[in-house]
């Protein structure tokens, strides 16, 4: 298994917020993970990136235990609902940013972050800084700056939460082809059930810390905690 939480559990002040969660991802998936605010969800993806440690259990990726490794050591990349770009760098010095930390010739820094500028529709906003960027764009360079440097595991925690209806659609859509293009392996967390079930390969409900699995979408659709029934029902009462 490419990923594999095993009975992770955490808590804050005598407060239970993870209980004994175990996880398993297969590689160049996205599982989305749906839940309330406050269920969990993002201290499940700060323990998995190491900025906060867990009371109890293992993490292994790549079937290398990682749960004492320092978050610099785990090559994970973490996005939040704010893109975080540097301010001083341009569209295109913050995609490559993370190649020429790793010291890559220029030759191939141009010509892999030139192919991933086209991929993810920013052409024309090369030599623009982030101030001039909107939502939409500024998440698009956020993808980019991650993806540049093929980390092993994405966590996204709510990344499009903060985007109108019409450019969260739109980055929705390009998330799924560039997963594709790239063989992402990701944990999308989410309170919006459209939107889990869209980005969603595998699907998953955290409820006061408890986290479900579920083989196959029709066991997530007809699960009641998830929502979905009373979703449908509403939708055909109308």
């Amino acid at each position: 298994m490419y990923l594999q939480l095993d009975n992770i559990s955490k808590s804050y002040n005598q407060q239970m917020i993870l209980q004994a969660v175990s996880l398993q991802v297969q590689a160049n998936t996205t599982t989305s993970i749906l839940g309330k605010s406050g269920c969990g969800k993002s201290t499940l993806l700060k323990i998995i990136a190491g900025i906060t440690k867990q009371d109890s259990g293992h993490i292994y990726l790549q079937q290398n235990n990682i749960t004492a490794l320092p978050p610099n050591l785990r090559n994970i990349v973490y996005l939040f609902q704010e893109a975080l770009l540097f301010p001083h760098l341009n569209v295109y010095d913050n995609i490559a940013f993370g190649l020429k930390v790793k010291k890559e010739n220029n030759t191939s820094i141009k010509i892999k972050v030139t192919q991933l500028i086209q991929h993810l529709g920013l052409d024309n906003e090369t030599h623009k800084m982030p101030e001039q960027l909107s939502g939409g764009q500024k998440q698009r360079v956020a993808f980019g700056r991650a993806l540049i440097i093929n980390p092993p595991l994405m966590l996204l925690d709510e990344p499009f939460s903060s985007l109108d209806v019409e450019t969260r659609t739109t980055m929705q859509q390009l998330y799924k082809t560039i997963a594709l293009q790239y063989n992402i392996t990701a944990l999308f967390v989410t309170h919006d059930l459209k939107e889990s079930l869209i980005m969603g390969d595998k699907l998953a409900y955290m409820h006061n810390g408890s986290l479900t699995m579920y083989h196959t979408k029709q066991q997530f659709i007809q699960d009641a905690h998830t929502g979905v029934s009373q979703e449908i029902s509403f939708w055909n009462s109308l």
